[in-house]
Protein backbone atom coordinates (compact mmCIF):
# COMPACT_ATOMS: atom_id res chain seq x y z
CA UNK A 1 0.00 0.00 0.00
CA UNK A 2 1.32 3.44 -0.92
CA UNK A 3 1.46 6.16 1.71
CA UNK A 4 -0.16 8.43 -0.88
CA UNK A 5 -3.26 6.18 -0.76
CA UNK A 6 -3.69 6.97 2.94
CA UNK A 7 -5.81 10.05 3.52
CA UNK A 8 -4.46 12.75 5.80
CA UNK A 9 -2.23 11.90 8.81
CA UNK A 10 0.77 13.51 7.07
CA UNK A 11 2.65 14.10 10.33
CA UNK A 12 2.38 10.40 11.22
CA UNK A 13 3.59 9.34 7.77
CA UNK A 14 6.65 11.54 8.16
CA UNK A 15 7.34 10.26 11.67
CA UNK A 16 7.13 6.61 10.62
CA UNK A 17 9.18 6.87 7.42
CA UNK A 18 11.86 8.96 9.12
CA UNK A 19 12.17 6.41 11.93
CA UNK A 20 12.91 3.74 9.30
CA UNK A 21 15.27 5.97 7.30
CA UNK A 22 17.20 6.74 10.50
CA UNK A 23 17.35 3.07 11.54
CA UNK A 24 15.34 3.71 14.71
CA UNK A 25 12.39 1.32 14.42
CA UNK A 26 10.67 0.56 17.76
CA UNK A 27 10.15 -3.17 18.27
CA UNK A 28 6.58 -2.68 19.55
CA UNK A 29 4.15 0.08 18.60
CA UNK A 30 0.49 0.68 19.37
CA UNK A 31 -1.52 2.59 16.76
CA UNK A 32 -4.68 3.87 18.42
CA UNK A 33 -7.41 5.88 16.74
CA UNK A 34 -11.14 5.89 16.00
CA UNK A 35 -12.71 3.89 13.20
CA UNK A 36 -11.96 5.30 9.75
CA UNK A 37 -8.83 7.18 10.79
CA UNK A 38 -6.51 4.88 8.80
CA UNK A 39 -4.66 2.94 11.50
CA UNK A 40 -4.71 -0.39 9.63
CA UNK A 41 -3.86 1.12 6.24
CA UNK A 42 -0.98 3.02 7.81
CA UNK A 43 0.33 -0.12 9.54
CA UNK A 44 0.38 -2.02 6.22
CA UNK A 45 2.12 0.84 4.38
CA UNK A 46 4.64 1.12 7.23
CA UNK A 47 5.32 -2.63 7.14
CA UNK A 48 5.88 -2.41 3.38
CA UNK A 49 8.30 0.49 3.83
CA UNK A 50 10.32 -1.60 6.29
CA UNK A 51 10.28 -4.97 4.56
CA UNK A 52 10.86 -3.70 1.02
CA UNK A 53 13.65 -1.26 1.96
CA UNK A 54 11.79 1.63 0.39
CA UNK A 55 12.96 5.22 0.73
CA UNK A 56 12.11 8.89 0.17
CA UNK A 57 8.90 8.57 2.15
CA UNK A 58 7.05 6.32 -0.33
CA UNK A 59 6.71 2.62 -1.15
CA UNK A 60 8.28 2.79 -4.61
CA UNK A 61 12.06 2.91 -4.39
CA UNK A 62 12.91 -0.46 -2.88
CA UNK A 63 12.69 -4.06 -4.01
CA UNK A 64 10.22 -4.32 -6.90
CA UNK A 65 9.33 -7.98 -6.23
CA UNK A 66 8.72 -7.20 -2.55
CA UNK A 67 6.41 -4.27 -3.38
CA UNK A 68 4.46 -6.51 -5.76
CA UNK A 69 3.91 -9.06 -2.99
CA UNK A 70 2.35 -6.37 -0.85
CA UNK A 71 -0.26 -5.61 -3.50
CA UNK A 72 -2.11 -8.77 -2.51
CA UNK A 73 -0.70 -8.95 1.04
CA UNK A 74 1.22 -12.14 0.30
CA UNK A 75 4.65 -11.21 1.67
CA UNK A 76 5.90 -14.18 3.73
CA UNK A 77 7.39 -11.96 6.47
CA UNK A 78 4.16 -10.00 6.99
CA UNK A 79 1.87 -11.63 9.56
CA UNK A 80 -1.66 -10.62 10.55
CA UNK A 81 -3.71 -11.34 13.65
CA UNK A 82 -7.35 -10.28 14.05
CA UNK A 83 -10.48 -11.33 15.99
CA UNK A 84 -11.98 -14.61 14.79
CA UNK A 85 -14.63 -17.15 15.74
CA UNK A 86 -15.85 -20.48 14.42
CA UNK A 87 -17.96 -20.45 11.27
CA UNK A 88 -19.09 -22.89 8.56
CA UNK A 89 -15.49 -23.23 7.34
CA UNK A 90 -13.62 -23.50 10.66
CA UNK A 91 -15.42 -25.57 13.29
CA UNK A 92 -12.92 -25.40 16.14
CA UNK A 93 -9.73 -23.66 17.32
CA UNK A 94 -10.09 -20.67 14.98
CA UNK A 95 -6.90 -18.67 14.34
CA UNK A 96 -6.18 -15.86 11.90
CA UNK A 97 -4.11 -17.84 9.38
CA UNK A 98 -7.20 -19.94 8.59
CA UNK A 99 -9.07 -16.85 7.41
CA UNK A 100 -6.42 -15.09 5.31
CA UNK A 101 -8.40 -15.45 2.07
CA UNK A 102 -11.37 -13.58 3.55
CA UNK A 103 -9.03 -11.03 5.14
CA UNK A 104 -7.32 -10.20 1.84
CA UNK A 105 -10.69 -9.86 0.08
CA UNK A 106 -11.92 -7.42 2.73
CA UNK A 107 -8.78 -5.26 2.63
CA UNK A 108 -8.87 -5.16 -1.15
CA UNK A 109 -12.40 -3.73 -0.96
CA UNK A 110 -12.25 -1.78 2.33
CA UNK A 111 -8.78 -0.92 3.67
CA UNK A 112 -10.52 1.36 6.20
CA UNK A 113 -12.88 -1.42 7.36
CA UNK A 114 -14.27 -1.77 10.87
CA UNK A 115 -14.89 -4.80 13.05
CA UNK A 116 -18.53 -5.02 11.96
CA UNK A 117 -17.44 -5.24 8.29
CA UNK A 118 -15.02 -8.04 9.18
CA UNK A 119 -17.62 -10.08 11.05
CA UNK A 120 -20.00 -9.78 8.09
CA UNK A 121 -17.21 -10.97 5.79
CA UNK A 122 -16.67 -14.01 8.03
CA UNK A 123 -20.37 -14.72 8.48
CA UNK A 124 -20.06 -14.83 12.29
CA UNK A 125 -22.46 -12.01 13.13
CA UNK A 126 -24.17 -14.13 15.80
CA UNK A 127 -20.86 -14.70 17.58
CA UNK A 128 -18.34 -12.39 19.20
CA UNK A 129 -14.85 -12.68 17.79
CA UNK A 130 -11.77 -12.64 19.95
CA UNK A 131 -8.00 -13.10 19.84
CA UNK A 132 -7.53 -16.12 22.08
CA UNK A 133 -4.78 -18.29 23.48
CA UNK A 134 -4.73 -20.50 20.34
CA UNK A 135 -3.74 -17.35 18.45
CA UNK A 136 -0.96 -16.65 20.97
CA UNK A 137 0.48 -20.13 20.35
CA UNK A 138 0.33 -19.46 16.60
CA UNK A 139 2.12 -16.11 16.99
CA UNK A 140 4.93 -17.68 19.04
CA UNK A 141 5.31 -20.43 16.46
CA UNK A 142 5.33 -18.03 13.47
CA UNK A 143 7.88 -15.67 14.99
CA UNK A 144 10.22 -18.45 16.12
CA UNK A 145 11.07 -19.11 12.44
CA UNK A 146 13.69 -17.11 10.57
CA UNK A 147 12.58 -14.34 8.26
CA UNK A 148 11.89 -15.75 4.79
CA UNK A 149 13.84 -12.95 3.09
CA UNK A 150 16.45 -12.61 5.81
CA UNK A 151 15.34 -9.18 7.03
CA UNK A 152 12.61 -8.03 9.39
CA UNK A 153 9.39 -9.80 10.33
CA UNK A 154 6.30 -7.68 11.01
CA UNK A 155 3.35 -8.85 13.10
CA UNK A 156 0.23 -6.66 12.79
CA UNK A 157 -2.39 -7.32 15.50
CA UNK A 158 -5.63 -5.58 14.47
CA UNK A 159 -8.26 -4.75 17.11
CA UNK A 160 -5.82 -5.68 19.87
CA UNK A 161 -8.46 -4.83 22.50
CA UNK A 162 -10.13 -8.13 21.55
CA UNK A 163 -7.23 -10.12 23.04
CA UNK A 164 -8.48 -12.13 26.00
CA UNK A 165 -6.48 -12.28 29.22
CA UNK A 166 -4.88 -15.65 28.45
CA UNK A 167 -3.60 -14.45 25.08
CA UNK A 168 -2.35 -11.09 26.40
CA UNK A 169 -0.46 -12.72 29.27
CA UNK A 170 1.18 -15.25 26.98
CA UNK A 171 2.38 -12.49 24.62
CA UNK A 172 3.76 -10.15 27.29
CA UNK A 173 7.29 -11.56 27.30
CA UNK A 174 7.38 -11.88 23.50
CA UNK A 175 6.34 -8.25 22.99
CA UNK A 176 8.85 -7.06 25.57
CA UNK A 177 11.74 -9.08 24.13
CA UNK A 178 10.86 -10.18 20.59
CA UNK A 179 13.22 -12.22 18.39
CA UNK A 180 15.83 -10.24 16.50
CA UNK A 181 14.41 -7.94 13.76
CA UNK A 182 10.82 -8.67 14.79
CA UNK A 183 8.38 -5.76 14.91
CA UNK A 184 4.96 -5.75 16.57
CA UNK A 185 2.32 -3.26 15.42
CA UNK A 186 -0.79 -3.40 17.59
CA UNK A 187 -3.89 -1.53 16.41
CA UNK A 188 -6.85 -0.56 18.56
CA UNK A 189 -9.82 1.81 18.68
CA UNK A 190 -10.25 1.84 22.47
CA UNK A 191 -6.90 2.03 24.23
CA UNK A 192 -8.57 1.78 27.64
CA UNK A 193 -9.38 -1.86 26.90
CA UNK A 194 -5.70 -2.74 26.37
CA UNK A 195 -4.16 -4.08 29.56
CA UNK A 196 -1.58 -1.79 31.15
CA UNK A 197 1.25 -4.31 30.89
CA UNK A 198 0.82 -4.45 27.10
CA UNK A 199 0.57 -0.66 26.74
CA UNK A 200 3.70 -0.12 28.80
CA UNK A 201 5.71 -2.26 26.36
CA UNK A 202 4.64 -0.29 23.27
CA UNK A 203 5.40 3.10 21.77
CA UNK A 204 1.95 4.68 21.34
CA UNK A 205 0.91 6.66 18.24
CA UNK A 206 -2.41 8.48 18.43
CA UNK A 207 -4.38 8.88 15.19
CA UNK A 208 -6.84 11.80 15.18
CA UNK A 209 -10.13 11.73 13.27
CA UNK A 210 -9.83 12.90 9.68
CA UNK A 211 -10.75 16.52 8.90
CA UNK A 212 -13.84 17.08 6.74
CA UNK A 213 -11.72 18.64 3.99
CA UNK A 214 -9.52 15.52 3.74
CA UNK A 215 -12.56 13.22 3.48
CA UNK A 216 -14.24 15.52 0.94
CA UNK A 217 -11.13 15.54 -1.28
CA UNK A 218 -10.78 11.74 -1.02
CA UNK A 219 -14.43 11.18 -1.98
CA UNK A 220 -14.12 13.45 -5.02
CA UNK A 221 -10.92 11.69 -6.15
CA UNK A 222 -12.06 8.12 -5.54
CA UNK A 223 -15.77 8.30 -6.42
CA UNK A 224 -15.97 11.26 -8.81
CA UNK A 225 -18.94 12.80 -7.03
CA UNK A 226 -19.98 16.44 -6.98
CA UNK A 227 -18.23 18.71 -4.50
CA UNK A 228 -21.48 19.61 -2.72
CA UNK A 229 -22.36 15.93 -2.24
CA UNK A 230 -18.83 15.17 -1.04
CA UNK A 231 -19.04 18.02 1.47
CA UNK A 232 -22.37 16.73 2.81
CA UNK A 233 -21.12 13.14 3.15
CA UNK A 234 -17.87 14.28 4.75
CA UNK A 235 -19.86 16.16 7.40
CA UNK A 236 -22.15 13.18 8.05
CA UNK A 237 -19.17 10.84 8.40
CA UNK A 238 -17.85 12.74 11.45
CA UNK A 239 -14.21 12.09 10.57
CA UNK A 240 -14.76 8.41 9.68
CA UNK A 241 -13.65 7.66 6.12
CA UNK A 242 -15.08 4.13 6.23
CA UNK A 243 -18.52 5.55 7.02
CA UNK A 244 -18.17 8.15 4.26
CA UNK A 245 -17.48 5.38 1.72
CA UNK A 246 -20.53 3.44 2.92
CA UNK A 247 -22.68 6.56 2.58
CA UNK A 248 -21.60 7.00 -1.04
CA UNK A 249 -23.15 3.63 -1.90
CA UNK A 250 -26.02 4.01 0.58
CA UNK A 251 -24.57 0.86 2.10
CA UNK A 252 -23.99 2.14 5.62
CA UNK A 253 -25.45 0.07 8.42
CA UNK A 254 -26.47 3.43 9.90
CA UNK A 255 -29.36 3.61 7.42
CA UNK A 256 -30.87 0.41 8.82
CA UNK A 257 -30.02 1.52 12.35
CA UNK A 258 -31.82 4.83 11.81
CA UNK A 259 -34.96 2.98 10.68
CA UNK A 260 -34.87 0.82 13.82
CA UNK A 261 -34.17 3.83 16.05
CA UNK A 262 -37.02 5.94 14.70
CA UNK A 263 -39.49 3.06 15.06
CA UNK A 264 -38.23 2.49 18.61
CA UNK A 265 -38.53 6.05 19.90
CA UNK A 266 -41.91 6.56 18.21
CA UNK A 267 -43.26 3.43 19.88
CA UNK A 268 -41.73 4.53 23.20
CA UNK A 269 -43.49 7.90 22.96
CA UNK A 270 -46.84 6.24 22.32
CA UNK A 271 -46.41 3.60 25.00
CA UNK A 272 -47.17 5.79 28.02
CA UNK A 273 -50.65 4.69 29.07
CA UNK A 274 -51.14 2.83 25.80
CA UNK A 275 -51.14 -0.96 26.07
CA UNK A 276 -51.19 -1.47 22.30
CA UNK A 277 -47.93 0.47 21.94
CA UNK A 278 -46.30 -1.77 24.57
CA UNK A 279 -46.94 -4.67 22.21
CA UNK A 280 -45.17 -2.68 19.47
CA UNK A 281 -42.13 -2.29 21.73
CA UNK A 282 -42.08 -6.00 22.53
CA UNK A 283 -42.37 -6.83 18.81
CA UNK A 284 -39.52 -4.39 18.10
CA UNK A 285 -37.35 -6.05 20.77
CA UNK A 286 -38.04 -9.48 19.29
CA UNK A 287 -37.08 -8.24 15.81
CA UNK A 288 -33.76 -6.75 16.95
CA UNK A 289 -33.03 -9.82 19.09
CA UNK A 290 -33.10 -11.96 15.92
CA UNK A 291 -29.98 -10.19 14.65
CA UNK A 292 -26.48 -11.14 15.77
CA UNK A 293 -24.95 -9.85 18.99
CA UNK A 294 -22.41 -7.74 17.14
CA UNK A 295 -25.23 -6.05 15.20
CA UNK A 296 -27.11 -5.41 18.44
CA UNK A 297 -24.03 -3.86 20.08
CA UNK A 298 -23.31 -1.74 17.02
CA UNK A 299 -26.93 -0.56 16.95
CA UNK A 300 -26.97 0.39 20.63
CA UNK A 301 -23.75 2.36 20.17
CA UNK A 302 -25.46 4.11 17.26
CA UNK A 303 -28.37 4.95 19.59
CA UNK A 304 -25.93 6.45 22.11
CA UNK A 305 -24.53 8.74 19.43
CA UNK A 306 -28.02 9.66 18.17
CA UNK A 307 -29.09 10.77 21.66
CA UNK A 308 -25.82 12.72 22.02
CA UNK A 309 -26.49 14.52 18.74
CA UNK A 310 -30.04 15.31 19.85
CA UNK A 311 -28.70 16.79 23.09
CA UNK A 312 -26.25 19.01 21.19
CA UNK A 313 -29.07 20.13 18.91
CA UNK A 314 -31.27 20.91 21.92
CA UNK A 315 -28.60 23.14 23.45
CA UNK A 316 -27.91 25.00 20.19
CA UNK A 317 -24.46 23.49 19.50
CA UNK A 318 -25.24 23.18 15.78
CA UNK A 319 -21.58 23.32 14.82
CA UNK A 320 -21.11 19.90 16.46
CA UNK A 321 -24.22 18.31 14.95
CA UNK A 322 -23.43 16.18 11.89
CA UNK A 323 -26.37 13.75 11.97
CA UNK A 324 -28.97 14.25 9.26
CA UNK A 325 -31.84 11.71 9.54
CA UNK A 326 -33.22 10.45 6.23
CA UNK A 327 -36.50 9.08 7.59
CA UNK A 328 -39.65 10.84 6.38
CA UNK A 329 -41.36 13.09 8.95
CA UNK A 330 -38.56 12.66 11.48
CA UNK A 331 -36.60 15.81 12.17
CA UNK A 332 -33.73 15.99 14.63
CA UNK A 333 -34.75 19.47 15.77
CA UNK A 334 -38.25 18.20 16.63
CA UNK A 335 -36.89 15.21 18.55
CA UNK A 336 -34.09 17.12 20.31
CA UNK A 337 -36.24 18.87 23.01
CA UNK A 338 -37.04 15.45 24.51
CA UNK A 339 -33.33 14.82 25.23
CA UNK A 340 -32.06 17.11 27.97
CA UNK A 341 -30.05 17.36 31.20
CA UNK A 342 -32.74 15.58 33.18
CA UNK A 343 -32.68 12.31 31.25
CA UNK A 344 -29.53 12.05 29.09
CA UNK A 345 -27.36 10.44 31.80
CA UNK A 346 -30.03 7.85 32.60
CA UNK A 347 -30.56 7.07 28.90
CA UNK A 348 -26.81 6.72 28.39
CA UNK A 349 -26.40 4.46 31.43
CA UNK A 350 -29.27 2.20 30.36
CA UNK A 351 -27.85 1.82 26.85
CA UNK A 352 -24.38 1.04 28.16
CA UNK A 353 -25.80 -1.49 30.61
CA UNK A 354 -27.65 -3.18 27.74
CA UNK A 355 -24.43 -3.37 25.70
CA UNK A 356 -22.62 -4.84 28.72
CA UNK A 357 -25.22 -7.57 29.23
CA UNK A 358 -25.41 -8.44 25.51
CA UNK A 359 -21.61 -8.79 25.43
CA UNK A 360 -21.93 -11.30 28.24
CA UNK A 361 -24.47 -13.40 26.36
CA UNK A 362 -27.57 -12.24 28.21
CA UNK A 363 -30.97 -12.93 26.68
CA UNK A 364 -31.24 -10.21 24.03
CA UNK A 365 -35.02 -10.20 23.91
CA UNK A 366 -35.32 -9.61 27.67
CA UNK A 367 -32.52 -7.00 27.68
CA UNK A 368 -34.03 -5.02 24.80
CA UNK A 369 -37.58 -5.22 26.15
CA UNK A 370 -36.41 -3.96 29.53
CA UNK A 371 -34.48 -1.15 27.84
CA UNK A 372 -37.54 -0.18 25.78
CA UNK A 373 -39.83 0.06 28.80
CA UNK A 374 -37.26 2.21 30.63
CA UNK A 375 -36.92 4.46 27.58
CA UNK A 376 -40.69 5.05 27.64
CA UNK A 377 -40.37 6.55 31.11
CA UNK A 378 -37.17 8.49 30.40
CA UNK A 379 -38.38 10.19 27.23
CA UNK A 380 -41.38 11.60 29.11
CA UNK A 381 -39.23 13.19 31.81
CA UNK A 382 -39.52 16.96 31.82
CA UNK A 383 -36.45 19.21 31.66
CA UNK A 384 -35.54 21.23 34.75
Amino acid sequence: MLFSEIHGQEHLKRHLTQSVDNGRIPHAQLFTGPEGSGTLAMAIAYAQYILCHNSNGENTNGKTACNLKFKNLSHPDLHFVFPVATNDKVKSHPVSRLFMTEWRVLLEEQPYCNLFDWYKQLGIDNKQGQIGVDEAHDIVKSLSLKAYEGGHKVMIIWMAEKMNAACANKLLKLIEEPPNKTIFILICEDIEQIITTIKSRCQILNFPVLPQEVIKTALIQNYEIEEADAQRLARQSNGNYNKACDLVYQDSEDLQFEEWFVLWVRSAFKAKGNKAAIHDLIAWSEEIAKTGRETQKEFLNYCLEFFRQALLQNYNAEALVYLSPQTNNFKLNKFAPFVHENNILDISNELQDAIYHIERNGNSKIILTDLSIKLTRLLHKRPS
